[in-house]
């Protein structure tokens, strides 16, 4: 079996081929990871990618994701997926911002 990430680069992306590809290796995770990269909630700052879950935003970084599937299951969440998929198929919101400052920023508004 073809690697899902070199045929979404080498078919194009987001091809159903490349989708197919995505759900036959990551079930569930890859359709919600396909899901996020086309609805942008992918989004790249200065220090870390944040993917827009349905409750939260998630850090990933390096492999490692602060989403609960990541922290107690281990292995690849969709989270991390999502950033795969957006970095090679340029479907991400950059923000020349450093995501660490706009946290606390938006935590010191929200104690006021």
């Amino acid at each position: 079996m073809i690697d899902p990430f070199v045929l979404l680069q080498n078919e194009g992306c987001l091809s159903d081929a490349a989708q197919q590809s995505l759900i036959h290796a990551y079930q569930e995770r890859g359709e919600k990871a396909i899901r996020a990269a086309e609805r942008g909630n992918v989004k790249k700052y200065r220090d870390f990618w944040v993917v827009v879950g349905r409750t939260a935003e998630y850090i990933v970084e390096n492999g490692f994701c602060t989403c609960d599937d990541f922290l107690y299951r281990g292995g690849i969440c969709w989270h991390s997926l999502a950033v795969r998929i957006a970095s090679i198929c340029d479907l991400y919101e950059e923000y020349d911002l450093w995501y660490s400052e706009t946290r606390s920023r938006t935590i010191e508004i929200e104690k006021t």
